[in-house]
């Protein structure tokens, strides 16, 4: 079954909002109606009343009623739809100025209505001699049949009102929400047009309702962050074909160049050996790819385990101290703090800045691990001498297979451009963040972490 669209729910809530408001402003001028009817007949039947009782005001007993009849009569001829029952205080019938009244009428005193016949009366019933226990009673009778007939008429309208005006509310409403829902359709269509093709189209803000405003800025930025997320892809399926590129052409060439004749066996061992370290390389490529695969999965889960890191700073320093002394480079680590995490992983992190910072120290440098802590957080810093990095490169350096050096933008046996990539992810997956500092003659990368008791 076919799904009700949102401009027929909106037109139908209108129409459905307007019947309501129309049918209960129908029933309280219907009512206010006949409560006027009802008013204006207790005035006419009271004005008659005093002019009934002035006409027959010494009558007291049925045998004075002949003289009092001709003044009666033509009292009652200046108001044609007003009949009138006289009876005495023992129940017996005086004089009915019409035949037609009907035998059973109201006995007690004040106004009543009574249907009778398809006809419709207002009745009021009052003494003649107010105060007197044995006066004689009058019985007014006014027929307000046309009065019935009116509201009837009124009431017809009232339903034909609603029903017209809840048809042309919900049409109205329709053109309406169609009208007023214009920029979602426009928001579809360019939905629906996009792919990894056309990643470019934007909604315009500033002609959207301020209500999608907010969607239409949050629908762009999706857009926008999908545009980067495919550029990123499309660079990163380049990277990957230029980086293996290299080492597979070093492969073919080497082999075919050593099967192009026969050679000493020394040829094929060191021959063989060649295309073991471009293999061993290519091998510890894909091993840091898919380890990037498991960090963007969610499936880098860090163990926990209580680690000192001055300690494991200090073992890496020791393990790089002989490569820093050929390259007359100074290490040196300050502070302390005690972290939950993983041990290997934190170690392959820290050492991936060292190595940087030692590749970009020159001779006579330093390189300088602060570890500090504060209440909130943890903070780890790797700080080298030497030439800063431009601003405009620090936003991709952690970028995969990035490289600020353009001279090493080929595939290369030493370094992929992952390393700082899978630090990054490393320290994500410890709930922290790493970023880069960089001025004239030192560069500093900032890894933060939250602080655990």
């Amino acid at each position: 079954m076919r799904r009700l669209s949102l401009s027929g729910r909106l037109a139908l809530l209108f129409a459905a909002c307007t019947a309501v408001v129309s049918l209960f402003a129908g029933v309280l001028f219907s009512r206010a109606s006949e409560a006027h009817f009802v008013e204006l007949d207790q005035q006419l039947l009271d004005s008659k009343l005093i002019a009934l009782r002035s006409a027959l005001q010494d009558l007291n007993q049925a045998a004075d009623f002949p003289r009092h009849q001709a003044r009666l009569q033509d009292e009652l001829s200046h108001q044609p739809d007003l009949a009138l029952r006289l009876s005495g205080a023992d129940g017996q019938t005086w004089f009915d100025s019409t035949p037609a009244l009907p035998a059973t009428l109201p006995m007690t005193p004040g106004l009543h209505s009574l249907n009778q016949d398809g006809n419709a009366y207002r009745v009021y019933r009052a003494p003649l001699q107010p105060g007197q226990a044995d006066s004689a009673q009058l019985t007014l009778l006014l027929d307000i049949t046309h009065h019935q007939h009116f509201l009837q008429r009124m009431q017809h309208l009232i339903w034909l009102t609603v029903g017209l005006s809840a048809l042309a509310t919900a049409l109205l409403g329709a053109w309406a929400a169609r009208s007023g829902l214009r920029p979602l359709r426009r928001m579809s269509a360019v939905a629906a047009g996009v792919s990894a093709s056309s990643l470019t189209q934007r909604l315009p803000q500033e002609q959207m309702p301020a209500e999608l405003a907010e969607l239409a800025s949050s629908f762009n930025a999706m857009l926008g962050r999908l545009e980067e997320s495919f550029q990123r892809l499309s660079a990163f399926s380049a990277d990957i074909a230029h980086e293996l590129r290299t080492p597979l052409s070093n492969l073919l060439t080497h082999t075919q160049v050593t099967l192009t004749r026969p050679r000493p066996i020394e040829d094929y061992r060191e021959a063989l050996h060649s295309n073991l370290e471009e293999l061993q390389w290519m091998a510890q490529l894909v091993n840091d790819m898919l380890y990037l695969a498991k960090a963007d999965h969610g499936l880098l889960v860090p163990k926990r385990e209580a680690l000192e890191l001055a300690e494991e700073t200090d073992m890496l320093l020791e393990f790089y101290a002989p490569l820093a002394e050929d390259a007359q480079i100074e290490l040196a680590r300050e502070g302390q703090a005690r972290f939950v995490g993983d041990r290997s992983m934190l170690r392959r992190a820290l050492s991936n800045l060292l190595d940087n910072a030692l590749r970009f120290t020159s001779a006579g440098g330093s390189v300088k691990v602060r570890i500090n802590h504060s209440a909130r957080h943890l903070r780890l810093s790797v700080e080298n001498t030497g030439v800063g990095i431009a601003k405009e490169v620090l936003p991709r350096l952690f970028d995969r297979f990035y490289r600020a050096d353009p001279a090493r933008r080929e595939g290369s046996s030493e370094h992929a451009g992952l390393g700082l990539a899978i630090t990054q992810s490393i320290i994500r997956a410890h709930g922290g963040q790493i970023h880069c500092e960089s001025e004239a003659g030192r560069t500093r990368f900032v890894i933060e972490l939250p602080r655990q008791e």
